[in-house]
């Protein structure tokens, strides 16, 4: 035999090789002496070079091969090979099973590698098989051995980072062998320099850990769930009827009058359960949720390795000595530190296409994601199967929350059209429109600004009516229960779904420690033990964490502050632009400055607000991950606490300040407020603040509706994939053939996005229901946008989940956890701002002061002169009188402004008057009367609503009864088996005593045989 030759022949069937009579070794197959006799069955077991033997083989194939690449690695050869074969990836339907066609792929492990000088020689690198992977782990060739270096060729360079990598995967990969898991490795993919490892867990390891995790599986225990009856029953099957058409075309939607008893999991048990189909008994979510389990808490001990050139091993560090008895290297520790690039389980399927089998992933999007079933319900049941409960909790919250924005949006129109409807009775209005009234209001600003008469701003007084009428008091009285009523309905629905899902006695138990907190505590004990100290449980304390805390707090008053500033810096350019546009020589111009400074500085706020979300965000996830939390939870909800509160601050502040401060702080004519000494405080309309609220308001909420959550959601997800498709175009041209074979649905996979957490959407949804409910009282129109805006959201979200992004682990919950606690917050919150809106920015309570103290006939005519003060234009401080007194075509000698102080000619001139204080006990009394009563009335719809529904409660302690039952006739009849043996044992012995005496000598071992039979049973 040649030096670099290999020699294949015939192995004799009498003649097993090794252990076992496999002729397959690591992708070598020994083929017969005629490749004609038997062209399918070669090619066949050619393409097997990646799969895995069966579990009962446990021998180790040892063979002396110089050259094993010129065996299927050379491109020629392996031409020829595959030649032979037909297509493998039909069998294992392209990547969605393993080689054999058989065995399901629950997990997928992607890793990057280097490919050496050879080419392409270490990316078709000999892999594990269950052959070698069930030996000892001595005994696994590491990636790349097997691969010699042909005389005359340079040494590669060694990348001891690399090298690294390679020994943490090799055994972390045999540790989740030792866990039972079965592996099969793929690098001849599409993707160069990328490899993948398939996982997947067989029947007994799903077995025990479905028993470990406690979950709850249907039992052959099957029983009627109650139904309505009489008039109930009637009015039930009308709905069905007519929500028939609105109902998504799924299995998991349909009304259900049978219900399978769960209960949880257990390999003792398992008669209790149906097994008839067990590769359906455990659907994907579930497996892949087992497999992620058995993936976190499998550790991996070994850290850098010297793989010098012949130098020996360098010396190990005490960091890494440490390491190795921490232990504690799971798939989170892994992933961060690069050994694995990506770990994700595989989606059912294709969902578009030609072909395409049925899935629930092309259901979901036919059913779900699409926008042309906008007007239907949500197939929940569906999403939670697919991807999870805790996803599923959040299309079902979703939905929730748009359905319930449907009474609150036909109210807020109504209202809405009430003020329509109403603005030609409305007599402050009126009087402000009349030109015969002329009066004269004082300057809006210094010296440029001239005197104007109170009817130029007849159309804002209009509009603010639209706005600023009796039906907004009522409005807000109506969403400040619709809250309450909102959290009770999704308390209730919530406690559906947790029946409905089998959560009814889940606990969610303490999660791994995060891979950061791992490192920190060993850190921690490292330097302990550097002074001689004792290590054993260590843990980080409120000390360990001060540092992180102190700029946690610094880092978050920095960004209000921030905030502020920047608010403050658009007050500023509204004032200057303002005393600019004044200026202006054309009528025109003058008469639309405040429309033109309030639109583009809400503009300008709206931008900033985008620009500083996406900022807050990446500040709040560095500060929550400085603070080292210990569990993904804790990290979560500490996460959502400071994202929450930046972006709060950061969208409310501009409306919190045009709702209470503007126009607060202004002073009087010849007594102003200046900024800086030049730039006076800006003023409110003639009409009140509540119109400009109103444009404030429904441009940032609409704006970031439209441009945050929908662009951005529909935008980057494109120019992602459109900039992946021009890679992948490229490569194409580099390698036609290659590309030309279709890829494995774990390539594709691979190919999407991560799933980044719920957290995002969460807040998107929080935010608004704060515009809801928050300044609801300014702007009765904000639930119709918000409700249009969900409907869209559900179907872009869908779309997301099911085509965007590569499937999320399903994760286990029964509540929205953090959020709800939000919502009741800020609903608590709405109540009081909408008091304070209603009393103090609107004129609703100066109208009934002046109504039922001051008018002379019991109407509203006079009010707009009963809310101004009289101002001698004498009195104007040096340089701020106006450079055209004349500008109205005659001389003025008293102009008007919008405040309560005493007139000129009095003795306590330009002093608040006693109307003033009047008013503000109004207002004061108004805010107390009202948050009282409407958080009375709150409380009291919590109260009178069960959290609970009634037929829920009742359907559990069914279930109760019933698997008590279930056990009881369980143990009676382990019971009356007993007694049965114990007759028969009984019956045996006495027929044993009744021998005849010629049968003594043998009468020992009657006995015992008499006696084997229990122990045979």
């Amino acid at each position: 035999m040649e030096k670099d030759e290999i020699h294949l022949r015939r192995l004799p069937a009498a003649a097993p090789w090794g252990p076992h009579g496999d002729s397959e070794f690591h992708g070598v197959d020994f083929l017969p002496e005629d490749l004609s006799e038997a062209p399918e069955e070669t090619g066949m077991r050619v393409n097997k070079k990646y799969s895995c033997l069966p579990a009962e083989e446990k021998g180790i194939h040892i063979i002396n091969i110089r050259a094993i690449e010129d065996i299927g690695y050379d491109q020629h050869e392996s031409t020829l090979l595959n030649s032979l074969s037909k297509n493998p990836d039909a069998d294992c339907k392209y990547g969605l099973y393993f080689r054999d066609g058989k065995r399901k792929v629950d997990y997928i492990l992607v890793y990057h590698y280097k490919k050496s000088s050879a080419g392409r020689t270490l990316a078709r690198r000999p892999q594990q098989n269950d052959a070698s992977v069930r030996s000892s782990r001595q005994d696994q060739p590491l990636p790349g051995k097997g691969v010699q270096l042909e005389m005359g060729d340079p040494e590669p360079h060694m990348d001891y980072h690399e090298d690294d990598k390679r020994f943490r995967r090799e055994e972390y990969e045999g540790n989740l062998v030792e866990a039972g898991l079965e592996l099969e490795r793929d690098e001849d993919t599409k993707i160069h320099g990328i490899g993948f490892v398939k996982i997947h867990a067989p029947w007994n390891v799903l077995c025990r850990e479905a028993e470990f995790l406690k979950l709850k599986m249907p039992t052959k225990k099957m029983y009627q769930i109650n139904q309505t009856h009489g008039l109930l029953k009637k009015i039930n099957s009308v709905i069905q009827k007519i929500t028939e058409p609105i109902q998504p075309k799924v299995a998991e939607h349909k009304p259900q009058t049978v219900k399978r008893l769960s209960y949880p999991f257990s390999r003792e048990k398992q008669h209790l359960f149906d097994l008839s189909d067990k590769d359906s008994f455990f659907d994907s979510k579930t497996r892949s949720t087992i497999v992620y389990e058995i993936l976190k808490r499998t550790t991996c001990t070994k850290a850098k390795y010297s793989m010098g050139k012949g130098e020996g091993r360098k010396k190990e560090t005490a960091l890494l000595n440490k390491r190795r008895k921490c232990g504690k290297y799971g798939i989170t520790s892994l992933l961060a530190n690069g050994v694995y690039s990506a770990a994700y389980p595989l989606h059912d399927g294709d969902y578009e296409g030609e072909n395409v089998e049925p899935n629930d992933r092309k259901l979901l999007c036919e059913e779900w994601a699409s926008y042309g079933v906008f007007y239907k319900y949500q197939p929940i049941d569906l999403v939670r199967k697919y991807f999870g409960e805790k996803i599923g909790l959040y299309f079902a919250w979703l939905g929730v929350y748009t359905q319930m924005l449907i009474p609150a949006s036909i109210v807020g129109i109504i209202v809405f059209l009430y003020g329509c409807a109403t603005v030609d009775e409305n007599i402050p209005s009126m009087e402000m429109c009349d030109q015969r009234n002329n009066i004269t209001m004082c300057p809006l600003c210094d010296k440029t600004c001239s005197y104007w008469k109170m009817s130029s701003a007849c159309a804002t007084a209009r509009a603010s009516h639209l706005f600023d009428n009796p039906a907004t008091v009522f409005f807000s009285v109506f969403m400040a229960l619709w809250a309450a009523t909102f959290m009770e309905h999704w308390k209730r629905k919530q406690m559906r779904l947790n029946y409905r899902w089998d959560l009814t006695g889940f606990e969610e138990e303490e999660d791994h420690p995060r891979a950061e907190y791992e490192a920190k505590v060993l850190e921690k004990s490292l330097r302990k033990e550097h002074k001689h100290k004792e290590t054993d449980k260590e843990k980080l304390t409120w000390k360990d964490r001060f540092p992180a805390y102190l700029t946690n707090f610094v880092g978050i008053i920095f960004m209000v502050g921030l905030t502020f500033a920047i608010v403050f810096g658009v007050i500023i350019y509204r004032i200057s632009t303002a005393a600019a546009l004044a200026i202006s020589s054309t009528p025109s111009g003058r008469s639309s400055v405040r429309v033109t400074v309030t639109a583009t500085a809400v503009i300008i706020n709206l931008v900033v607000i985008i620009i500083l979300d996406e900022v807050y965000g990446c500040i709040a996830r560095w500060l929550t991950q400085i603070e080292v939390p210990k569990t993904d939870k804790n990290f979560e909800e500490r996460l959502i606490f400071k994202a929450f509160l930046l972006k709060f601050v950061n969208a409310y502040t501009p409306i919190f300040y045009v709702a209470f401060f503007k126009g607060r702080f202004v002073g009087r004519p010849g007594d102003y407020v200046y900024i800086f000494h030049s730039f006076r405080m800006e003023e409110c309309a003639p009409g009140g603040c509540l119109m400009e609220l109103c444009i404030q308001l429904s441009i940032i909420m609409l704006g970031k509706q439209l441009i945050q959550n929908n662009l951005f959601e529909i935008g980057i997800p494109k120019m992602k994939k459109f900039i992946r498709y021009l890679k992948l175009k490229r490569r194409r041209s580099l390698d036609h053939e290659e590309h030309m074979k279709k890829k494995q649905r774990y390539e594709v996979d691979y190919n999407l996005e991560p799933f980044a957490g719920l957290t995002p959407e969460y807040m998107e949804m929080i935010i608004q229901f704060g515009f809801v409910t928050l300044f609801v009282a300014s702007f009765p129109l904000a639930p119709l946008f918000a409700l249009l805006n969900n409907i869209i959201e559900i179907r872009l979200d869908a779309k997301k989940f099911v085509t965007e992004l590569r499937r999320p682990v399903a994760v286990r919950a029964k509540d929205i956890g953090i959020w709800y606690n939000i919502l009741r917050g800020i609903g608590k919150l709405a109540v009081i701002i909408n008091a304070f809106v209603i009393s103090f920015t609107s004129d609703f309570i100066p109208r009934l002061v002046y109504l039922y103290m001051y008018s002379e006939n019991g109407t509203m005519h006079g009010f707009v002169n009963h809310t101004l003060s009289s101002f001698n234009v004498s009195d104007f401080q040096a340089g701020t009188a106006p450079n055209d007194p004349l500008d109205l075509g005659y001389e003025v000698q008293i102009c008007r402004y919008k405040d309560y102080r005493e007139p000129p000619w009095s003795e306590n001139k330009y002093d608040i008057s006693k109307d003033f204080w009047a008013v503000l006990a109004a207002r004061l009394a108004f805010v107390i009367v009202f948050q009282n009563l409407v958080m009375f009335m709150s409380e009291f719809v919590d109260w009178i609503i069960p959290d609970i529904p009634k037929d829920i409660s009742q359907q559990i302690h069914k279930e109760k009864v019933l698997m008590v039952e279930v056990f009881m006739r369980e143990e009676q009849g382990k019971l009356q088996m007993l007694e049965t043996w114990k007759d028969k044992d009984k019956r045996k012995g006495e027929n044993c005593n009744n021998h005849s005496p010629r049968l003594s000598r043998s009468r020992s071992g009657s006995l015992s045989s008499c006696h084997s039979y229990p122990l045979d049973v």
